[in-house]
C-alpha cells in the first residue's frame, strides 16, 4: 500500500511539473485593452479568453516549440511561435484588420454601382429604373455629378472633357464602339443591354493605371458571374420587340438575347423636325457563355448590330438641305478568364474583338470605312499580406483603319493607318491601418504609329475622418491618341495629355450617401488644325492647351420617407480650352458652367407600381455668333427637362410600362448655325439646334416567364 501512494504521488508530481502556464496582456494600436480577444495553442484544446482587462492566462502540458494564435473581430490573428516556457507575461498588441467592415476606401474619382463594393452609391436596379435613361446604362450615369448634359449627342461628356475622352471596357477589356451609330444632332445611346450588368464603376477622373488612352474618365462594366435561374423574358414596345432565354447547367450558363427597333410607325404618328427619307431600323443579337472551373471562371461574351437610316437635316447654308444615309455593322466579342494560381496569386486575362462597317452617303459623297480592333491583356495579383497587395500586367491593342471616299470634287480618294500601342502597368494597395490606405502605380505605353513612348504615374491616398465619413486624393497624368479623324490625316502628332488632382470627401450612413469632390485637371498637346473640320490639306499640330476646375455633389437618401429613393447631384465646372479649329482659348459648346439632376423612384404598394421622376438641369452653353467681336461670346437658354415613368405590375411578372421625356415640353436649345455669309446689312442670320422631337415616348409591355413567380423585369426598365 505504502509503495502504491508513493507511486500515485510521484506521477501527480511530475504531471503538475510538466504543466506550463501561458500569460500576457492583448491590446490594440493605442494601448487600450481588448477583452475576449480568443487565445489559443494550434493544434491543441489549451486556451482561453482575455478579461475585461485584456490580461489571459492558462496552463498547458505541451513543451518545446508551440504556435499562440490571438483573434479578435476587427484585428487580425497574431501568431507567435516560440519555446513554451518562454509564453510568460506576453505584450501583445493587435494590428487592425484593413479588409474589415469601416475600413478606409480608395474611392477618389470613382462612382460604384453593384458588385458588393464599399464604395457604392447605386445598385445595377438604379442604373437601369432612372426615368429618361429608357434603359440605357449611359442614360443613368448622366444623372451623376462630373457630367455634362448634352442631350443631342447621348454620349458622356465629362468634368469639361468632350465625348471621346471616355473609354468603355467589360470584363477588364476594351470596347471599341460603344455607342450606336448616329450622324450630328440625333443622340446616340450604348450598344449593350443593360441586364448583362452586375456592377458598375464609372471614374470621373483619377483612374487606375490599369487602364489608359483617356483623357478624362473610363466606364468599367462587370458581366454577371452566374444567372440566378433560367428564365425567359419577353419586350414589346412602341419603337420595338425584344427577347431573351438562359439556360443553367452544373457548371455552365448560357444567355441568348435579340432587339428589333424601328422607329417608323412612331415617326408617322409624332411629328419630327428632321425629315426622313428611313427612318433608324436596327437588328441586335447578344450572348453570353460562362463556364465555371475548379479555380476560375471563363465568360465569352458576342454580340451583332446592324442599323440603317436616310434623313435629310436642315442646314442654313444649303436651302435644300443635307441628305446623309448610314448603313452600320458591329461585331464585337470579349472573352475573359479570372482564376486563382495559388499562394495568394491571382489571374486575370482576356481578348476582345469589333470589326466596325460604315456604309455612309453625304450629299452626292460616298464613304465606305472599316475599322478592326483587338485588345489583348494579362493582369496577375499577389497578395503578400491583408495590407499590401500587387497588381501588374501588360496588354496589346491592334487597330487598323481603312477608308474610301468617292466624291465629284476629287474623285477617289484613300486613307489607312495602323494604330498599334503596347502598355505595361503596375499598382500596388498599401494599408497602413483601417483609416490609412494608399494605392500608387505606373503605366508605360508605346505607340508604334506616332513613334511615341509615354509613362503616367497615378497615386491616390484615403484617410477615414470617422466612422461613417472619410477624405481621400488622387493624382494622375493620362495620354491619349489623336482621334481617328485626324490621324488618317496626319501621324506624326503626339499623344494628347490631361493631369488630374482630385480631393473627395464621403459619409456613408443609414442608406444614405453624401460626396463632394473638388478637382482640377488640365490639358497639354491638344491637337489643332487651320480648316472648320479636318481634312486632307489641314495643317496639324499639337499646340492645344486648357483647363477644367469645378466641384460636383451627390446626396442619396433610401431610409427617411418609406418606399421613396432618391439622388440630387450639381456639378459647377468652369473649364477653356484652346484646341481643334478655336482662335483662342476658350469654353466649348458641350460644357455648362452649372449641371444639376433630381432622380426619384416611390413604389406604391396599392397600386402595385414604381412611379419614377428626373428632373435635368444645365445652365445655357456657350456659342459663336460671328456677328460679335469675341470668339464664343453667347450662351444659349438653360435646358430643363423633367422625365417620367411608371411601372404597373399587372401581376408579379407582367409590367406594364409608361415613360415620357420632357413631359413639360420645354423648348430646348442646343446651339446655333450661323451663315457663312452676311446678308446685305452685314449681319449672319442663324437657326437654333434643336431636339429631333421635343418628347419622346415610350409605352410597353414586359412578360418574364421563370421558376422563381416572383422575379420581374423591373431591373431592365
Amino acid at each position: 500500500m505504502k509503495r502504491l501512494l508513493t507511486i500515485i504521488f510521484l506521477s501527480l508530481s511530475i504531471s503538475i511539473y510538466a504543466q506550463n502556464t501561458i500569460s500576457g496582456t492583448v491590446t490594440d494600436p493605442s494601448g487600450n485593452p481588448i477583452p475576449g480577444a480568443n487565445v489559443y495553442l494550434d493544434g491543441t484544446y489549451d486556451g482561453g479568453s482575455t478579461d475585461d482587462k485584456g490580461n489571459f492566462s492558462f496552463t498547458s502540458e505541451e513543451d518545446g516549440v508551440q504556435t499562440l494564435l490571438i483573434s479578435f473581430l476587427s484585428f487580425e490573428t497574431y501568431t507567435l511561435q516560440a519555446d513554451i516556457s518562454k509564453m510568460k507575461t506576453l505584450k501583445i498588441t493587435l494590428k487592425e484588420d484593413v479588409n474589415s467592415l469601416g475600413s478606409v476606401i480608395l474611392n477618389a474619382g470613382t462612382f460604384s454601382a453593384g458588385d458588393n463594393s464599399k464604395a457604392s452609391v447605386l445598385s445595377p436596379l438604379d442604373i437601369v429604373t432612372t426615368a429618361g435613361a429608357a434603359g440605357d446604362y449611359i442614360g443613368a450615369l448622366q444623372t451623376l455629378p462630373g457630367t455634362s448634359n448634352v442631350a443631342e449627342d447621348g454620349r458622356l461628356f465629362v468634368r469639361g472633357g468632350d465625348a471621346s475622352e471616355t473609354n468603355v471596357f467589360i470584363d477588364g477589356q476594351r470596347v471599341f464602339q460603344p455607342f450606336t451609330a448616329t450622324t450630328n444632332n440625333i443622340p446616340t445611346r450604348g450598344r449593350f443591354s443593360s441586364f448583362l450588368f452586375k456592377g458598375t464603376n464609372f471614374s470621373t477622373g483619377g483612374y487606375s493605371a490599369e487602364y489608359g488612352d483617356a483623357l478624362s474618365s473610363v466606364l468599367l462594366l462587370n458581366t454577371i458571374d452566374e444567372p440566378d435561374q433560367e428564365k425567359t423574358e419577353l419586350q414589346f414596345i412602341n419603337v420595338g420587340i425584344g427577347g431573351g432565354n438562359t439556360q443553367k447547367w452544373e457548371k455552365n450558363s448560357l444567355s441568348v438575347n435579340a432587339f428589333y427597333v424601328n422607329l417608323e410607325p412612331y415617326q408617322d404618328i409624332i411629328d419630327q423636325r428632321v425629315q426622313w427619307l428611313k427612318p433608324y431600323e436596327s437588328i441586335a443579337g447578344e450572348t453570353v457563355y460562362r463556364h465555371q472551373f475548379n479555380n476560375g471562371l471563363l465568360k465569352v461574351y458576342g454580340g451583332l448590330n446592324y442599323a440603317n437610316f436616310d434623313l435629310i437635316q436642315e442646314d442654313i447654308n444649303i436651302p435644300e438641305g443635307i441628305n446623309f444615309s448610314l448603313k452600320n455593322r458591329n461585331l464585337y466579342l470579349n472573352t475573359s478568364y479570372k482564376g486563382t494560381l495559388g499562394n495568394d496569386w491571382s489571374i486575370t486575362t482576356g481578348a476582345s474583338f469589333a470589326n466596325d462597317d460604315n456604309d455612309i452617303k453625304v450629299i452626292n459623297n460616298n464613304v465606305d470605312n472599316e475599322t478592326n480592333s483587338v485588345h489583348l491583356k494579362m493582369k496577375l495579383k499577389k497578395r503578400f499580406s491583408n495590407r499590401f497587395k500587387l497588381n501588374f500586367g501588360a496588354e496589346q491593342f491592334f487597330n487598323a483603319f481603312t477608308e474610301k471616299v468617292n466624291s465629284p470634287d476629287f474623285n477617289t480618294f484613300r486613307s489607312s493607318y495602323d494604330n498599334n500601342s503596347t502598355a505595361v502597368f503596375t499598382e500596388a494597395n498599401v494599408f497602413f491601418s483601417k483609416k490609412l490606405a494608399m494605392q500608387i502605380g505606373v503605366r508605360g505605353v508605346r505607340n508604334t504609329l506616332l513613334e511615341t513612348t509615354r509613362v503616367s504615374p497615378r497615386a491616390s491616398l484615403a484617410y477615414k475622418t470617422s466612422g461613417h465619413s472619410q477624405i481621400s486624393f488622387a493624382y494622375g497624368d493620362f495620354y491619349q491618341t489623336p482621334q481617328q479623324d485626324v490621324i488618317k490625316f496626319d501621324q506624326t502628332l503626339e499623344p494628347e495629355k490631361s493631369s488630374h488632382f482630385i480631393l473627395n470627401y464621403l459619409y456613408q450612413k443609414n442608406k444614405r450617401t453624401f460626396r463632394a469632390e473638388g478637382y482640377y485637371k488640365t490639358y497639354d498637346e491638344l491637337v489643332k488644325f487651320d480648316t472648320e473640320q479636318p481634312e486632307f490639306n489641314s495643317i496639324y499640330n499639337n499646340n492645344g492647351s486648357g483647363y477644367a476646375r469645378g466641384v460636383d455633389i451627390f446626396w442619396r437618401d433610401n431610409r427617411s420617407i418609406k418606399n421613396l429613393e432618391y439622388w440630387l447631384s450639381y456639378s459647377f465646372l468652369d473649364t477653356e480650352r484652346d484646341f481643334r479649329n478655336y482662335p483662342t482659348k476658350a469654353t466649348p459648346n458641350f460644357a455648362a458652367k452649372h449641371n444639376l439632376s433630381l432622380v426619384t423612384k416611390y413604389w406604391v404598394n396599392s397600386l402595385k407600381s414604381q412611379i419614377s421622376a428626373t428632373y435635368n438641369f444645365a445652365s445655357g452653353r456657350p456659342y459663336n455668333d460671328p456677328n460679335q467681336a469675341v470668339f464664343q461670346n453667347r450662351k444659349t437658354r438653360h435646358f430643363n427637362s423633367l422625365d417620367v415613368s411608371w411601372a404597373y405590375l399587372i401581376s408579379q411578372q407582367k409590367i406594364l410600362y409608361l415613360s415620357v421625356s420632357n413631359i413639360l415640353d420645354v423648348n430646348n436649345v442646343f446651339n446655333y448655325q450661323y451663315s457663312n455669309t452676311p446678308d446685305i446689312n452685314g449681319n449672319f442670320s442663324r437657326r437654333a439646334i434643336r431636339p429631333n422631337a421635343d418628347q419622346f415616348i415610350i409605352l410597353g409591355f414586359f412578360w418574364t416567364i421563370s421558376e422563381n413567380k416572383k422575379d420581374n423585369q423591373l431591373n431592365n426598365l
